[in-house]
C-alpha cells in the first residue's frame, strides 16, 4: 500500500490559489458521490482482488485519507472588507453531521450563516435536521434561524420530507420540541435572479442533472470568480456562456461534478464529459468532485497533472478536508 499524504492545513493548496490565511476560504467537506466512499459492499463482500479504495478506509483514518468521501459539500468561509468572517455551506448531504465533526473541529468553524442548496435530493439535504447541531442551545426554540437558500421545488420537496423544519406555528396542544430552526428563502432558478447570502452574491447556474430534472449549480466571488457545480449532466447553452472564457469570462476556479473514470452516466458528468467540459469551458484551474471508489486520489491526480501540462488546465481531485484560501 502506497504511503498516504497528509491533509492539508490550510498553509498550503492544491492549484495554488493560496491568499492570507485569515482572509476568505474555501473548505470542501465532502467530494464523494451520493453513497460516498468506501462502498459498503466492497467492505461487505469484496472482489478478489480487494478494492484498494475502499480497503484502505479499514486501515488508514479518514482525516489521513483522501480516499474517504462524504457527501459533496462546501463551506465558504467569506471574510468581507471589515474583516468579519461569515459561515455559507452548500448542500447538507447525509453525511453532514460526520463532517461537522471532522472538519468544523479542524478547520474552526465556529457557526453557519447561511446554507444554500443545489437540489433536493438526499445527499444534499437529508443532514437539515442535524442543522441544529451547530446552533445555540435552546429547548424552547428561541433563537435566531440560520437563512436557507432553495427553489420553490425543493421548497415544496423539503415540505413534504420534513414537515417538522418548515411548520411557523404550532396547532393547538402540540409541544415544543427543539427542531433545526430554518428561515426559508426561495430563490429562482435564473443566471440573471442572483441573491445575497451572508454578504456574498450568488449568481445561480441551472444545469441538467439528467434530461428531467434541473439543479443549481453557483457562480460567486468578485475578486475571484468561482463556479460550484456538482450535480450535472449536461451544460444548457446559457449557463456555459456564463461561466466560459469564450463567453462571459474566465473562471479563476471551477468545481466540477465527476462521478466515474470510465464510461459516462445519464445525470452526472464522467471523467471523458468532464475533461471535455474543462476544456470548452477553460477555466484557470478547476477541482472535481463527486468521485466513487472509481479514483484513487494520488495516482489520478498524476493522471491529472499529465492532462492539466497538455492542456494547459491546472485539474486535479479534491479531497474531504481541503482548504483553499481565495480572495473573493
Amino acid at each position: 500500500m502506497e504511503n498516504q499524504k497528509p491533509l492539508q492545513n490550510g498553509n498550503n493548496v492544491d492549484g495554488g490559489l493560496l491568499t492570507a490565511v485569515d482572509g476568505s476560504a474555501l473548505i470542501f467537506l465532502g467530494t464523494g458521490c451520493s453513497s460516498a466512499v468506501p462502498n459498503a459492499m466492497c467492505l461487505l463482500q469484496p472482489s478478489d482482488p480487494p478494492c484498494h479504495v475502499c480497503t484502505q478506509s479499514l486501515s488508514i483514518p479518514p482525516e489521513h485519507n483522501p480516499n474517504y468521501r462524504c457527501n459533496t459539500s462546501l463551506l465558504i468561509d467569506y471574510c468581507s472588507t471589515n474583516g468579519m468572517h461569515n459561515y455559507i455551506i452548500i448542500d447538507v448531504g447525509k453525511t453532514f453531521k460526520e463532517q461537522v465533526l471532522r472538519w468544523f473541529t479542524f478547520h474552526k468553524i465556529p457557526q453557519i450563516d447561511s446554507i444554500v442548496l443545489t437540489h433536493e435530493h438526499a445527499d444534499a439535504v437529508l443532514g437539515l435536521d442535524d442543522v441544529r447541531v451547530v446552533q445555540p442551545h435552546s429547548p424552547t426554540n428561541d433563537i435566531d434561524p440560520t437563512a436557507i437558500y432553495l427553489t420553490q421545488y425543493a421548497m415544496d420537496s423539503i415540505a413534504t420530507k420534513f414537515p417538522y423544519l418548515v411548520q411557523k406555528k404550532l396547532r393547538e396542544g402540540q409541544e415544543v420540541r427543539r427542531v433545526a430552526q430554518l428561515d426559508w428563502k426561495i430563490i429562482e432558478e435564473s443566471y440573471d435572479k442572483p441573491f445575497v447570502a451572508s454578504g456574498l452574491k450568488f449568481i445561480p447556474l441551472p444545469v441538467m442533472h439528467g434530461e428531467d430534472y434541473i439543479c443549481l449549480g453557483f457562480l460567486f466571488g468578485e475578486k475571484s470568480k468561482v463556479a460550484y457545480i456538482s450535480d450535472v449532466s449536461r451544460f444548457p447553452s446559457n449557463t456555459e456562456y456564463v461561466i466560459s472564457k469564450s463567453g462571459a469570462g474566465q473562471l479563476d476556479l471551477l468545481i466540477l461534478d465527476c462521478l466515474y473514470k470510465k464510461g459516462s452516466h445519464n445525470v452526472h458528468l464522467c471523467l471523458p464529459q468532464t475533461l471535455e467540459a474543462l476544456k470548452r469551458i477553460c477555466p484557470k484551474r478547476a477541482l472535481l468532485i463527486g468521485m466513487t471508489h472509481d479514483f484513487d486520489h494520488h495516482k489520478d491526480n498524476e493522471f491529472l497533472m499529465e492532462w492539466s501540462q497538455r492542456e494547459g488546465i491546472h485539474v486535479q481531485l479534491a479531497h474531504d478536508g481541503l482548504k483553499v484560501p481565495i480572495d473573493l
